[in-house]
C-alpha cells in the first residue's frame, strides 16, 4: 500500500492542456471508478484552474502510469512530458502545500482550501480511511498556515490579480465600466476588488437572474438577463469572464456587432474561467484585448518575493504535520498485518507443539509446560525484530510496500498458512 499523486498544474503544463484535463464531476467519478478497478484501493479527483491531480492509495500495482495513460486520452500523447509523480510523505506534504495556497498561481490564496474539500466530498464514494484522514488533515494545516503565519496577509485572489491586470492596462480603473459574466465565487471576488478600484458602474450577467441579482445588490451593481449581456459590450470597458460553462460563451459572433458601435475604444477581456469563457479567436479582433488564467502569472509574481520570508516557518509546520499523519499511516496499516502474522505464526507453534507432544508421550506435566513455554518464547523473539522493522518501514520514506511484502511472504492474504510438515 502506497499513497500517490498524479497530477498537471500551471507550472507544467500550459493554458490549453490545463484546459482539456480539466475535469467535470461525472468525468471525475468516472476515472476514479476505472482506477478502482485497476486496483486502487482508494482515490480522489482534485480538478481546478491551476491544476488536475488524482490521489490514490495503491494496491499491490503500481497506478501512477494508469492515471498518466487516462491523461493521455485528453492530450493526445502529452501526458508524460507534463506530468509530475509524488509518492508517500512527498504526496502528503505536496496536498498540504496545495491546500494551505503554497502551491496556487496566487500564493496564499484562500479560495483552493474550498476547492479541495469540494473536490474530498465529491470523491468520497472512492475514498476511504487513509484519503479521508490525509484530506482532512490537509485542511487543518491550511487553516494553521494561514493563522499562525502571514502569508495570507492582503493576499490577492486570481480575481483581484485580473483586476490588477486591467489597472496596468488602463492605468486607473477609475470611472471606468465593467461587466462580470457570471455570479459564482470568483465573480464576487472580483465585483469586490473592481469596487475597490473605483470602477464607477458594474454589470452581473448570469444565466441565473435571481443568483445575479443577489449579487450585484451586494456591491451595487446591476443585474442583467444573460441574454441581454451581448448589447452591453458597447458600452463597458472591461469584460470579466467566470463561468462553468463547458465550452466558450464569448465568441466572435457575440462580440464583433458591439465592436461596431464601441469605435475606437478598446475592450479589455479577463477571461479567468476554466475552461475558458472566451473563444480565442476574439482576441484577434481589432481593439479587444484578451487576457487568460496564463497571462495573469507576471502580474502575481511579484507577490512571490514579499510572501517568501514566510516559507521556511510554514514548512516546518508542514514537515511536522507530515510525520504525524505518516505515524497515523504506518500504524494503520501495520498493526493488523502484525496482529494477522502473529496469529497465523501461533497457530503453526500449536500445531507443531501438539504434533511433538504426541511424538513424547512419557513427558510429564512440567517438562510439556517448559517445552510450550519454549515454543511461546522462541516465537516471541523471532517476530520482535520483524515487527519493529516492520513498523519502521511502513513509518519511513520508503513508504508502505514493505507491508505489502510482509502479508506476500508469509501468505497473509490468503485463508489458510500453506504449512504442511515435511514428510519423516
Amino acid at each position: 500500500m502506497g499513497v500517490i499523486v498524479v497530477g498537471v498544474n500551471h507550472r507544467t503544463a500550459a493554458l490549453d492542456l490545463r484546459e482539456r484535463l480539466n475535469y467535470r464531476p461525472a468525468d471525475a467519478a468516472q476515472l476514479l471508478a476505472s482506477l478502482l478497478q485497476a486496483g486502487a484501493r482508494e482515490a480522489v479527483a482534485l480538478s481546478t484552474c491551476n491544476r488536475t491531480e488524482v490521489y490514490l492509495v495503491e494496491g499491490e500495482r503500481e497506478l501512477a502510469n494508469d492515471v498518466i495513460a487516462h491523461f493521455d486520452t485528453r492530450l493526445d500523447g502529452a501526458a508524460s512530458q507534463v506530468s509530475y509523480v509524488r509518492r508517500d510523505r512527498d504526496a502528503v506534504a505536496h496536498l498540504y502545500r496545495v491546500t494551505a495556497g503554497l502551491d496556487s498561481m496566487v500564493i496564499g490564496e484562500a479560495q483552493i482550501h474550498g476547492q479541495v474539500r469540494d473536490a474530498w466530498e465529491a470523491s468520497r464514494e472512492h475514498s476511504g480511511a487513509v484519503l479521508n484522514r490525509l484530506f482532512q488533515s490537509s485542511l487543518q494545516v491550511a487553516g494553521r498556515v494561514r493563522n499562525e503565519t502571514g502569508v495570507g496577509r492582503g493576499v490577492a485572489s486570481v480575481s483581484s490579480a485580473a483586476v490588477q491586470l486591467a489597472k496596468q492596462i488602463f492605468g486607473s480603473l477609475s470611472g471606468a465600466r465593467a461587466m462580470v459574466l457570471g455570479a459564482g465565487e470568483m465573480a464576487d471576488l472580483a465585483l469586490e476588488s473592481l469596487a475597490r478600484d473605483g470602477v464607477k458602474a458594474a454589470i452581473v450577467a448570469n444565466r441565473t437572474y435571481e443568483r445575479a441579482t443577489e449579487l450585484a445588490e451586494r456591491y451595487g451593481a446591476r443585474a442583467i438577463h444573460y441574454d441581454e449581456c451581448w448589447r452591453e459590450l458597447a458600452e463597458v470597458d472591461l469584460l470579466l469572464c467566470s463561468t462553468s460553462s463547458p465550452h466558450p460563451v464569448v465568441t466572435v459572433e457575440r462580440v464583433a456587432p458591439a465592436l461596431a458601435a464601441r469605435g475606437d475604444r478598446p475592450l479589455c477581456i479577463l477571461d479567468i474561467a476554466m475552461p475558458r469563457d472566451v473563444h480565442p479567436d476574439v482576441g484577434r479582433l481589432g481593439n479587444v484585448f484578451l487576457y487568460d488564467l496564463d497571462d495573469l502569472q507576471a502580474v502575481v509574481a511579484s507577490t512571490l518575493e514579499r510572501r517568501r520570508s514566510e516559507l521556511p516557518e510554514i514548512e516546518a509546520l508542514i514537515g511536522a504535520e507530515v510525520e504525524r499523519y505518516w505515524q497515523w499511516v504506518a500504524g494503520l496499516a501495520a498493526v493488523p498485518v502484525l496482529i494477522h502474522l502473529r496469529s497465523r505464526l501461533d497457530q503453526m507453534r500449536e500445531r507443531e507443539l501438539a504434533d511433538a507432544m504426541r511424538r513424547m508421550p512419557s513427558l510429564n506435566d512440567s517438562q510439556r509446560e517448559g517445552v510450550e513455554q519454549l515454543s511461546r518464547s522462541l516465537l516471541a523473539k523471532f517476530l520482535h525484530e520483524p515487527s519493529v522493522r516492520l513498523r519502521a518501514a511502513a513509518a519511513n520514506g520508503r513508504g508502505l510496500g514493505v507491508v505489502d511484502t510482509m502479508q506476500y511472504l508469509f501468505a497473509l492474504d490468503e485463508p489458510e498458512m500453506n504449512d504442511t510438515p515435511e514428510d519423516e
